[in-house]
Parts: C-alpha cells; structure tokens; sequence
C-alpha cells in the first residue's frame, strides 16, 4: 500500500507542473485585453517561469541538504497552491507576471528534488517511475490547455480559467505531507554540485535538455495563438494544444517503458527528435494539413525526449542524492536556456508578422540536439562524472 501511495504523490506532484504555463495561450487575447500585456509580454508569461525554474534548480541540492528534499516539495506545492488562487485578483500586468514568478518558484523546488525522491524510493524501477512522473507532467499540461478556456467559457471569466489550479495543488500538499518521508539533510548531493559544474557532461546535458524545452515553452506559449491568427478560436486552439500534451504524456510513460531493456537510450531519443522535427517542419510548411496529427506528432517527441533525457541524467550516478543534484543540475541550466526561445518568437513574430521564422528556429535547435546526443553512450558516464582530484601541493 505504501508503495501504490508513493506512485500516486509521483502522478499528483507531476500533475501540478504544467498547467498554469499550457493554460495561457488559449486565453492569450482575454488576458492581453484586461492587463494590457502585449505579444513580448505575454511571452513572459511563459519566460520568467522557465527561468526561475532555471535559476532555482541550481539550489535544489543545497535544499535538499539544509531542510530535506520531502519538506522542500510541500513547502513549493502551497506556493503552487497560493499563486494559483492569487490569479483570481490579478488585473494588471506586473501581478501577472508576479504571479507567473511565484509558479515558476514553486515548480523550480519540485523538479529540482523530486527525481532524487523517485531514485531513492524506486531505485530498481527509475525508468519506469520517471516515465509515470514525465507522464504525469505533460498529462497536467493537457489539464491545463483544456480546461482553462472551458473553465473560463463557462465562468464568463478567465481569471477563474487560470486559478481552479490551486485545487490540485492544495490535493497534492495534502497527499505529500502523509506519504513523502521525514527525510534529513541529504549533503551528499549538495557537496558534489561545485564539482559536477567542472564537468564537461554536465553542460552537455543542459544544452541538451535546455534546447529540447525550448521547443516545449515556444509550442505552449504561441501554438495556439498561431492557430487563432488563422481564424481558430479559443476553445478549439486548446484543444489543439491538449492534443500535444496528451502525445506529450503518452510518449513520456510509454518510451521509458519500451527503451527499458535497452542500455542505450540514444537510438530512443532520436526517435524522439525526428517526431518533433516532423512537428515543427508540418507548422511551418503545411500548417493547415493535420493541424491534430502534427501537434500529436510534436507532443510524442517533446515529452519523450523530456522523460529520456531525465533518465539518462540519473543514470551516470549510482547515487541517488548526487544522482538527484545531478539533474538539478541539468535543469538548471535547462530551463535557463529553454526560456529564452519563447521571448526570441515573440521578436521574430514582430519582425515578420508570424511564427514561421520561429518554427525554422526550433528545426535548427532540434539538429543541434541530434548532434550532441551522439556523446551521450552508456560507457561514458563513470568516466564523463569522475572527479578530477585536488592537486597536491609540493
């Protein structure tokens, strides 16, 4: 039974990760009108949260080590919960923003430690574990994208579009509080942080990760909005986007699963990168064939390749609090990155008068990607993660 709640805090926590970011684009225009945000502002909404979750994964381990990684994900749930409910008053748009800083805080915490959790509790079953987390994860992004403009349809007002999701949040702190353990400081992890930003490894992880989610944030923030330039509504332009986020969980549960008995992922990931490359080559050449297949067909890779690469970062240690530190790492200086592209559309859109150059960008990123992962095999990570020794002085 202790096992079966523990799965059910990993689908719950994961739950909660996505949606205040997926359900902003279908509301786009209600709240551009209300707070005055204009199409760079309104990319904020995506940005400042993709960089606090990547200037605050960094002291995900020194988290860890000072109060413990089950009190630091509650404590980031209720500020999930808190800036959710916060959303029903905001009209401006600097409290908009804030409210977009306070989500990106509390899901900073969580992903930072929450992978240290799962290779700790599950540590034969990480892959699996991981996938059902990631699934989780984009499944909440589908929640979000979905019920967001019907929630908002319905009330006559998208405040309350955006705010429902503190009722997960406040479900979540409850279900953590009685199962995640009492752990204590976990120094381990946070000690090897200075020493895993020497490694080369560990930057090739973050550009990986961090340019892969940088075609998550752009898709969440404007794929709707390009579909409503086209004459889409609302409604039907989340619902796109709830499509991409169902690939997005399936893909997430199902690759893990499929890649397990294989040693090397990489064959998997650049399954993964041709998927969304087929995405983002559809939105630019042919957006008008499919719209559904292409989404789904981009949500597949984006949330496979989110679930692998995750896996990978917490295979080259054998140690769950490094391990853990380890993808905080990654994170860290993957959402930095993956905030960027958003705000660079939002240019680009201005300069061009649509999202196409954007589209192009990503196809550039996704290349990128399929370059550096040739890097990533099996035999590298002892030798990719040993420390260099301290020179002895003479």
């Amino acid at each position: 039974m202790s096992r079966l709640l523990m799965l059910a805090v990993v689908a719950l926590v994961g739950l909660n990760l996505r949606p205040f970011i997926t359900g902003i684009g279908p509301l786009a225009a209600s709240v551009r009108a209300e707070t005055g945000l204009g199409t760079q502002g309104i990319a904020l909404l995506t940005l400042v949260p993709m960089l606090l979750m990547g200037i605050f994964a960094f002291a995900g381990p020194a988290l860890q080590a000072r109060i413990g990684a089950g009190r630091a994900v509650i404590a980031a749930l209720a500020i999930l919960a808190l800036a959710s409910f916060l959303r029903l008053f905001v009209s401006t748009s600097l409290a908009m923003v804030g409210t977009a800083a306070l989500l990106g805080l509390g899901a900073a915490v969580v992903q930072a430690v929450f992978p240290g959790i799962v290779k700790r509790q599950f540590p034969r079953r990480v892959s699996l574990v991981m996938g059902l987390y990631s699934s989780m994860l984009m499944g909440g992004g589908a929640l979000g994208a979905q019920l967001a403009p019907l929630i908002a349809t319905v009330s006559g007002d998208w405040h309350f579009g955006l705010a429902w999701m503190a009722l997960p949040a406040l479900v979540a702190v409850a279900l953590a509080t009685a199962c995640l353990p009492r752990d204590g400081a976990r120094p381990q992890g946070g000690n090897a942080t200075p020493n895993f930003l020497k490694r080369p490894r560990t930057w090739l992880l973050m550009a990986c990760f961090g340019l892969v989610n940088g075609g998550y944030s752009t898709s969440v923030a404007w794929l709707a909005p390009y579909y409503q330039e086209q004459g889409w509504t609302s409604a039907s332009s989340g619902g796109l986007l709830a499509v991409m986020a169902v690939g997005q969980a399936v893909s997430a549960l199902l690759l893990p699963a499929l890649a397990g008995k294989s040693v090397d992922r990489r064959p998997w990931l650049w399954l993964t990168l041709a998927m969304q490359a087929v995405g983002f080559a559809g939105l630019l050449l042919r957006p008008e064939t499919a719209p559904f297949v292409l989404a789904l067909l981009l949500g597949a890779g984006l949330g496979g390749s989110f679930s692998l690469t995750m896996i990978v970062a917490l295979e080259h240690l054998p140690d769950p609090a490094e391990a853990g530190a380890l993808s905080a790492m990654m994170q860290g200086g993957g959402f930095l990155i993956a905030a960027i592209p958003p705000w660079i559309v939002a240019v680009l859109h201005d300069m061009t008068s649509g999202f196409r150059a954007g589209w192009l960008l990503h196809l550039a990123c996704i290349a990128i990607v399929t370059v550096l992962t040739f890097r990533l095999a099996p035999d590298s990570y002892g030798r990719a993660m040993r420390l260099v020794p301290e020179p002895v002085a003479l």
